[in-house]
């Protein structure tokens, strides 16, 4: 059954549009990236339902307190080191994580192919962004610190998820925990940081967008991708993501290419086609 790679790159397709949708927005980026989880993770809990309380044990209450604080870090990092410096230290730090995460805690040793593809997706996302010439301000080091630090909650809080999934618990129920956990840790920043930016009818559309596409729906399907894709390899395809924002940026936003990050792009579309084709089966004599 081959559906767990193309359920994870939908939901690398949806985290992609994450970026446009939030332009709608004009609010603090905490404050949206607060309201956002505390939507889906309330949606992701509902879905789970009576199953919810199956999936309570303390490492998924634990991989909640990372997702959420995997956001903190995120936006800690990109406004110390701008947006791309930040997103491709985080979002290509996470395969490498989740892969030493999985052989360290879980005896899972990534392939020889798979160690491969994940190298050459990781410049193919260094590509894309550095080919969009993007600068950056002061307090670098520290930034790039915080992203890697949110490159290793995802990785953790992904190999949790893969882990309580194999052992037999609902894709849902997990997703519920984590995200319902995360989003009762949010609520009080959404508080703290306001919510009358929600008023206008784009910024609830947007962030309504935000909550049940980008973040319930997609981890839903991440979910169910994990339940037949090893997280290592759920990891490298999520690096479809940046893809898909350049892409819309093109597309919806008028934006340019430059020559580099449309190397980057072949790149890395080459490496998800690699790490998601089946491993060859060793044939007994």
């Amino acid at each position: 059954m081959r559906n767990g790679p193309s359920a994870v790159v939908g939901a690398a397709v949806l985290w992609g549009t994450a970026g446009t949708a939030g332009l709608l927005v004009s609010a603090d980026s905490v404050a949206l990236a607060a309201a956002r989880l505390v939507i889906g993770g309330a949606a992701l809990a509902l879905l789970a339902s009576t199953e919810l309380r199956s999936a309570l044990r303390p490492g998924l209450l634990l991989g909640a307190a990372a997702v959420a604080a995997y956001q903190l870090c995120f936006f800690a990092a990109i406004g110390r080191t701008g947006v791309a410096i930040g997103s491709v230290v985080a979002i290509g730090s996470g395969p490498v994580f989740t892969g030493l995460l999985s052989w360290l805690l879980h005896g899972q040793r990534p392939s020889a192919r798979w160690s491969a593809a994940t190298t050459a997706a990781i410049a193919g996302c260094a590509a894309l962004i550095a080919g969009g010439g993007a600068q950056t301000g002061g307090q670098v080091l520290s930034g790039i610190l915080f992203a890697l630090a949110g490159g290793l909650l995802y990785a953790y809080y992904a190999v949790t998820a893969a882990r309580a999934i194999s052992r037999g618990l609902p894709s849902n129920a997990v997703m519920g925990v984590l995200f319902g956990g995360a989003a009762a840790i949010m609520l009080p920043i959404l508080l703290w940081q306001g919510t009358d930016w929600l008023a206008t009818p784009s910024s609830l559309a947007a962030v309504l967008y935000l909550g049940l596409g980008t973040t319930a729906f997609a981890y839903f399907l991440y979910g169910r991708g994990l339940r037949t894709t090893p997280v290592a390899t759920a990891a490298t395809l999520a690096l479809a993501e940046p893809a898909v924002a350049a892409l819309l940026g093109v597309v919806v936003l008028g934006e340019h290419l430059a020559p580099l990050s449309i190397l980057g792009l072949a790149l890395l579309a080459i490496s998800l086609v690699t790490v998601a084709l089946p491993e060859p089966r060793t044939v007994s004599r």
